[in-house]
């Protein structure tokens, strides 16, 4: 019999105390004992591979093979060795079995015994109890450890430090590393300067040919801007500081949330644990690029409202699916655009690319938006029309009560065929194979007509809502016309806030996506909060212009 056999450990400590090793050794002699042949090929091992996960390079190798009948057999030593979660075993068992491959536990044999699959079940159960255990004692234990100054929290070393090869972990190993020091030092010195910027200073590095922290050639503001509000700088190293969450934010309006399970966020500063750490800058040169850092992100000119932009915000490059930001040029600051974020000089170094997409001029792309918004007001019926036309015609309220009835009469008759024909079975006059022929002719029939009146009744229902939907979009825009005429730019913003999601321009094509409130409180409710997920409490429908 062919086999194979496979091994994990959880941590590199594990993998490197070679208690893997021991596994297959183990496994090995087993095999020897059974008489059966092991090619070295079907070694399949995963050093430093949490059974907390399927989506491992050993596991993955082992059901690739399996799929080409490579081996009949496959030795693990127990079944948390498979896996810690019963859901993930029973997964790979199954695969394999419909592969006609047997697996056996050395340690822990079963069988196809109903009691011996219980057995397993609940063992799965207990390893997968162990592993959320083992996770919550780790969690204190690490906590603990950054309280009393015995853990560092770095998964990374700061640009800047380096660490004791053997106490990667240990803060009384931390160092400076003096030649990234002082860079780190010019770095706050430069930001300091009258007209220094983040951009400024990741050009400044990038000329100089220094490689990042990560070793690339070109230094990305955010870098640059992650170094100059790192604690650590100025002596002090926070742990517990972040948390991770389900991702909610998108790099762009019209791109997905993103392939992250999680994103991290910032925990309230009391639950911060401090840790100390060699310093490069003092403490006020520290706080004085802060408080710059604060300044020159309320001036930036996303920020800056000194010019009215009724889009701002809401413009994106129908390229390239960035947004598109206002900017004022000209020696008369007389020029107002939006201008795709494709353009920037440091999206064209991350990204090795230039957006080609022209600038678009402010006024002239203010004055159509808003032209069509006072019109998408002032004529609802307009918004109506898209409606039917988005949920596939006229709204017949008659025609369904029509068919709605007839369906009725229809398994009114059936049910009379039905007694009529139980009649003449106690009549004598027609057999029992007739009846039951007979009889499930006619429940096909009754069941294709529940079917058809269980449909047409969700179609009442959803042309009922969207005749509300429709009164209470009227009901809006009946509120809102008064002040179009006389409506203020800060008026204005606001309304094209809460209507329109998205501005999407493409060379000469204008597309507009609006979103019309359909409940009273709609109007309350910024559409900056709704636009993840289109809420129930908002309708929305897209116009294209050109």
């Amino acid at each position: 019999m062919r086999a194979a056999i496979y091994a994990r450990v959880s941590t590199q400590r594990q993998a490197d105390d070679q208690t893997i090793d021991q596994q297959i050794t183990r496994l090995k002699d087993h095999v020897t004992e059974q008489g059966w042949m092991l090619d070295p090929e079907h070694i399949y091992r995963d050093d430093g591979y949490s059974g907390a996960k399927l989506v491992r390079p050993g596991m993955d190798s082992l059901r690739d093979r399996a799929a080409f009948n490579e081996f009949d057999v496959v030795l693990i030593m127990t079944p948390d060795r498979l896996a810690r979660n019963y859901v993930h075993q029973m997964v790979v068992l199954e695969e394999l079995s419909k592969r006609h491959v047997d697996v056996q536990f050395v340690d822990r044999p079963l069988s196809d015994d109903p009691h011996d699959r219980l057995l397993l079940q609940i063992r799965g159960a207990v390893a997968e109890y162990e592993r959320t255990l083992i996770t919550e004692r780790m969690r204190r234990g690490r906590l603990m450890k950054y309280k009393t100054g015995q853990l560092l929290p770095w998964s990374h070393i700061p640009y800047g430090y380096q660490t004791d090869p053997e106490c990667p972990r240990d803060p009384r190993g931390v160092t400076l590393d003096e030649a990234e020091a002082a860079i780190v030092r010019q770095m706050f010195a430069w930001y300091l300067e009258p007209d220094g910027t983040v951009y400024r200073v990741a050009k400044r590095l990038t000329d100089m040919g220094l490689p990042t922290p990560m070793g690339k050639s070109c230094w990305s503001t955010s870098t640059v801007r992650g170094i100059l509000k790192n604690t650590a700088y100025r002596g002090i190293t926070y742990a517990n500081r972040l948390r991770t969450e389900t991702p909610n934010q998108r790099k762009s309006a019209l791109r997905p949330v993103g392939r992250r399970s999680e994103s991290l966020r910032v925990r309230p500063e009391d639950e911060w644990i401090p840790i100390e750490v060699p310093a490069i800058v003092d403490v006020e040169t520290f706080e004085r690029v802060q408080t710059r850092l604060a300044q020159n992100k309320q001036n930036a000119s996303r920020n800056n409202k000194t010019y009215q932009y009724l889009l701002r915000g809401l413009v994106s490059c129908g390229w390239c699916q960035l947004s598109a930001t206002a900017r004022t040029t000209g020696r008369k600051k007389k020029y107002h655009y939006y201008v795709c974020r494709g353009h920037s000089e440091s999206l064209r170094f991350a990204l090795a690319d230039r957006c080609t997409s022209r600038f678009m001029p402010a006024r002239q792309l203010d004055d159509l938006v808003w032209q069509d918004v006072c019109d998408v007001l002032m004529e609802p019926e307009l918004i109506a029309h898209a409606l039917e036309r988005a949920h596939g015609g006229h709204w017949l309220p008659q025609e369904l009560k029509s068919r709605l009835q007839g369906l009725a009469r229809a398994q009114q008759q059936l049910e009379r065929q039905k007694q009529r024909l139980l009649d003449a079975y106690l009549a004598e006059v027609i057999s029992l194979d007739e009846l039951e022929r007979k009889r499930t002719h006619i429940d096909q029939k009754t069941k294709a007509i529940t079917i058809q009146h269980s449909q047409l009744e969700a179609t009442t229902a959803e042309r009922l809502e969207l005749a509300q939907v429709a009164t209470s979009i009227e009901t809006f825009c009946a509120q809102i016309r008064p002040v179009l005429t006389e409506a203020s730019f800060e008026q204005k913003r606001q309304l094209v806030e809460l209507l329109i999601d998205r501005v999407i321009v493409t060379d000469d094509q204008v597309e507009i996506r609006y979103v019309m409130p359909t409940r009273p409180d709609g109007p309350q409710v910024p559409f900056c909060q709704l636009r993840a997920d289109y809420r129930r409490d908002v309708w929305r429908y897209e116009e294209t212009w050109l």
